[in-house]
Formats: C-alpha cells, sequence, structure tokens
C-alpha cells in the first residue's frame, strides 16, 4: 500500500485523485441506498436480498419435541448479492481503521515508505484475523465441533447450516472479494500487486470450494488455524517495526506455522480421504448437494496439499533470506587517508622542512665537502 498524500487543493470531481480521497464516503453512500430501501414497501423486497441472508429452512429442533424449531440456511446465487453488499461494508471498516488508527500511528513512528506500506498492511490484516479467529472459534465450540472430531465428516452433505456460519462464510468472501479494489484505493505498487493478487486469489479459492461443495465444518476448521497463525505473524512484525530488536515473536511464529501446515494436511486427510471416503452415500447428485466422489475427493486433497507446499516453499525461502542476514559478517570498512584542507600529506611536508632548511643556509654535506675543497 502506497502512502496517501493529502493535499490541500480540492482535485476535480470523479477524478482518480478525488476517488481515492473520498472512496469511504462514496462507498458508503452506496450502502446507505440498500439500508434505505428497507424502509419503503416498493424497494423492500429487493433491499433485504442485499442486507438479510437468504435461504432460511425452518426445521423442528428434535424429534422429541417437534413443536419447538430451528432455523437453519442453505447457499444460492442469492448470495452473491449479500457478499456484494458486506463487501462495501468491509470497505467502510478498511478505511476507519486505516485513517483513525494506522494513519496516526505512522505519524508519531515516522516510518519510510517501505515500513509504511507493510505497516499498514499487517494492521489491518492482524485486525480481521484477530476478529475472524474469535468469532470462528465461538461458532466451532457451540456447534461441539472440537469436541467430537468426527463431525467433520459425519452426516454429509452438510447442506444446511445455523445463521451465525453461513454469516461468517459471507463475511470472509466479502472480506477477501474488497481486497480487489483496495489495490486501486490504497495505491498499491505494481511490483506489489502480484503477491497480493495470488494470496487473495488463493483465499477465495479455498473458502468458495468449501461453502459449494458443503465441506463447512472442514473450511471452518482450517479456517481458524490458518488465522490464529497469520495473525501471530502480522503482529510479531508490528512489533517488530516499532523495535527491530524483538524477533521472539518471529520464532514462535516459525514453530506454529510449521505444525499448523502439518495439522491442516492431517485433517483433511481423515476427513476426505477416510471419513467421507467409507461413506455409504458416494453418488454424485447437486440438487441434494452431495459431492462425495473419487475424482473429486482427489482434486479438493490435492488443492489443500499443493496450497501447504506452496506455503512451505515460501516460508523455507524467507528464514534462509533472515538466516543469510543475520549470518553474513559485518564488511570491514576501508580507512582512507583523508588530508586536511590546505595541509600537504606527512611525506610532501617533511621534504619542504628539508628543502626549507637547505635554502635559508643550513649546510647539506655535499656543500660542506665543497666548501673545505
Amino acid at each position: 500500500m502506497g502512502i496517501r498524500k493529502k493535499s490541500s487543493k480540492t482535485p476535480p470531481v470523479l477524478s482518480h485523485e478525488f476517488i481515492v480521497q473520498n472512496h469511504a464516503d462514496i462507498v458508503s453512500c452506496m450502502a446507505m441506498v440498500f439500508l434505505l430501501g428497507l424502509m419503503f414497501e416498493v424497494t423492500a423486497k429487493a433491499a433485504v436480498v442485499f442486507v438479510t441472508l437468504q435461504y432460511n429452512v425452518t426445521i423442528s429442533a428434535t424429534e422429541e419435541q417437534p413443536m419447538e424449531t430451528v432455523t437453519l440456511y442453505h447457499y444460492g446465487i442469492k448470495d452473491l448479492a449479500t457478499v456484494f453488499f458486506y463487501m462495501l461494508v468491509a470497505i467502510i471498516i478498511h478505511a476507519i481503521i486505516q485513517e483513525y488508527v494506522l494513519d496516526k500511528i505512522n505519524r508519531r513512528m515516522h516510518f519510510s515508505k517501505t515500513k509504511h506500506s507493510k505497516f499498514n498492511e499487517s494492521g489491518q490484516l492482524s485486525a480481521f484475523y484477530l476478529f475472524s479467529c474469535v468469532w470462528g472459534t465461538s461458532i466451532l465450540v457451540s456447534e461441539n465441533y472440537v469436541s467430537d472430531p468426527t463431525s467433520l465428516w459425519r452426516d454429509y452433505p452438510h447442506t444446511v447450516m445455523p445463521f451465525q456460519m453461513k454469516f461468517f462464510y459471507i463475511s470472509q468472501l466479502a472480506y477477501w472479494f474488497h481486497a480487489f479494489p483496495e489495490l486501486y484505493f490504497q495505491k498499491t505498487k505494481k511490483e506489489d500487486i502480484p503477491r497480493q493478487l495470488v494470496y487473495i486469489g488463493l483465499y477465495l479459492f479455498h473458502i468458495t470450494g468449501a461453502y459449494l461443495l458443503n465441506l463447512t465444518h472442514l473450511g471452518m476448521v482450517l479456517l481458524v488455524l490458518h488465522y490464529f497463525v497469520e495473525f501471530l505473524f502480522h503482529i510479531s512484525r508490528l512489533f517488530y517495526f516499532s523495535d527491530e530488536k524483538y524477533q521472539k515473536g518471529f520464532s514462535l511464529w516459525a514453530i506454529l506455522f510449521v505444525l499448523g501446515r502439518l495439522l491442516t494436511l492431517i485433517l483433511s486427510v481423515l476427513t476426505v480421504g477416510f471419513g467421507l471416503a467409507r461413506a455409504e452415500n458416494q453418488t454424485l447428485d447437486v440438487s441434494s448437494g452431495n459431492f462425495n466422489v473419487l475424482p473429486i475427493r482427489i482434486s479438493v486433497l490435492a488443492s489443500i496439499c499443493l496450497t501447504q507446499a506452496f506455503m512451505m516453499w515460501k516460508f523455507i525461502n524467507f528464514q534462509l533470506r533472515r538466516w543469510r542476514e543475520h549470518s553474513s559478517p559485518p564488511q570491514p570498512v576501508k580507512k582512507k587517508f583523508v588530508t586536511t584542507k590546505g595541509k600537504p600529506p606527512k611525506k610532501e611536508r617533511e621534504n619542504g622542512i628539508n628543502g626549507t632548511l637547505t635554502s635559508n643556509g643550513a649546510d647539506s654535506p655535499r656543500s660542506r665537502k665543497e666548501k673545505s675543497s
């Protein structure tokens, strides 16, 4: 993310600089249009699709008490409208954190351009990872996914989900889709765009895959695990920018990163390779949401394994680069003889003194010999 310079001059309306400076206000007005649409009967039906979750079903809570009902949700094409609205909300929250938190810290710390960009990135991501990690953990505990690991594959396909889980997935998709316009709003450097497009694309690919293939239970566990490790990295980088001697956080992150990759592979193989492979119903049925067939299971495992291998490769390169920086000895500085202005070097001064003494009448050995002869 580049540094946003605030100019005293007002840029032309709808110009590039005008949109960048006022993008939060513009997006807020767009979001208000959908909220105001809820107030009028004519537009309420259309506005509800954007603001609230769709495709809810009401079922009985238990067989013993059929009168008690619970509302669950499944996915559909209308979720794209909901994702779009909450993408606007994510842009607004991003701008609030940037202006009222990160920019104030940047002005106090006086970072360089490179550190300024990395500090903004880590500040935004650490806030998002912390919020998502706490929210996801509360869902896992309330749905008993932690105490009962077999729930990751039992009763597949998981076509319905509680409100909190569906809202979690909608929010995740909205956040990572909002990262695309943020590349423009934050004036991201051209050399940083490919790197950010890669990890944004990987997040969207895996979250969308878990959502559409009804692997929401497994996806939730893996996301919380990954977000916790990433939060530790970005919070360590924030402390490092404030004090470059701080390295303990990176050491802890390196250990948890490797453990996180191993745990991700174990849970994925256990769920997809063993749990779903032993299920009775292994026929492809799109209408009922059953994708438990061998080609899809292989594709899911292959995508997870390739992503983990790619992350480990990047991690090893990062650690090797840090190791070289810390282990390389400092290069000796060559000392240069600096002559004082208007003062000749020592040899010349000595020769000059000898010449002066000779010219002032001091007899050299040769002149004394000539005199005696």
